[in-house]
């Protein structure tokens, strides 16, 4: 089987199946065979590595992944591609094929089974409308993971490595940073997808801390404090914080909170880092 890693070849799977890309799965397929083996690279994947690929579409990156991995765990939503992956991964027994949307899979199980609990590194290219739900879930579920390499928006791999007081600080960049260390190690021109989207993309490594940065009380109510910082921006973090409805939240424990950590009552939550939302939320709890 010939790679998959440029227009033609992709192209002509695509043919043989009368494929047709469907807008609800966010389908584009990589067709440059340098990005792939950068994101291989860069995700650092080894014979020692059991590696599970988000979305493999009709297994461009999968073919390049099995070549790399000791084991490969392809999960893909749409049913229709699961006959080409079958035929584009036929040559690799270092495989596993599930037809699953990630989010309703028991990734810990999936851990356990094909790599004895231990991490696991994620690669993916995402879709890029539930780009923000799936890497949440690979954090809030705590899989054993090593890293997470994801191809994505090129915004939003911005946002989730920018810090405080940047217009594009906000809760993702929080979670991102309190769960691993981010670094953007490569950006892509729509022109190397087939349909080509309508923005760029980055590749985002995302290596996964054994220990988090900053220790926190009640890690749940942290970010209920940091989501209802930023719904709206524009407000102070006396009026978002207050007016968000949270159990023990009102004006009067914010601005005691924020007089106690020596921050200004009219301060906004793009002006806080991750530790200072960590204090925050330990004064407020107690």
């Amino acid at each position: 089987m010939a790679y998959l890693g440029n227009y033609q070849n992709t192209k002509a799977v695509l043919d043989k199946y009368g494929f047709t890309m469907q807008k609800k799965f966010g389908q584009n397929f990589l067709v440059d065979s340098n990005v792939l083996e950068n994101i291989v690279t860069s995700a650092g994947v080894t014979k020692d590595d059991c590696v599970l690929e988000i979305g493999p579409g009709i297994g461009t990156m999968t073919q390049y992944l099995c070549e790399h991995a000791r084991f490969v765990i392809a999960v893909e939503i749409d049913k229709k591609l699961i006959p080409v992956l079958n035929e584009t991964l036929s040559e690799y027994d270092n495989k596993v094929i599930i037809n699953q949307d990630v989010l309703k899979l028991d990734l810990n199980a999936i851990a356990e089974e094909y790599n004895d609990g231990k991490p696991i590194k994620v690669v993916a290219n995402l879709p890029y409308y539930i780009t923000t739900p799936i890497i949440m879930e690979l954090f809030e579920s705590h899989v054993p993971l090593e890293s997470i390499t994801a191809m994505v928006q090129l915004e939003v791999a911005e946002r989730m490595q920018t810090g405080p007081g940047s217009k594009e600080y906000g809760a993702l960049s929080l979670a991102v940073q309190y769960y691993s260390n981010p670094k953007i190690v490569l950006k892509v021109g729509a022109g190397s997808f087939i349909p080509r989207p309508n923005v760029d993309s980055a590749v985002i490594r995302m290596e996964l801390y054994k220990e988090n940065p900053v220790s926190v009380r009640n890690e749940a109510f942290m970010f209920s404090l940091i989501r209802a910082s930023f719904n709206q921006r524009r407000k102070t973090l006396v009026n978002s914080l207050s007016n968000a409805g949270l159990q023990g939240v009102t004006k009067e424990t914010v601005t005691d909170a924020l007089s106690e950590m020596g921050l200004s009552p009219t301060i906004r939550g793009e002006a806080l880092s991750l530790a200072e939302f960590a204090k925050l939320s330990d004064l407020i709890c107690s």
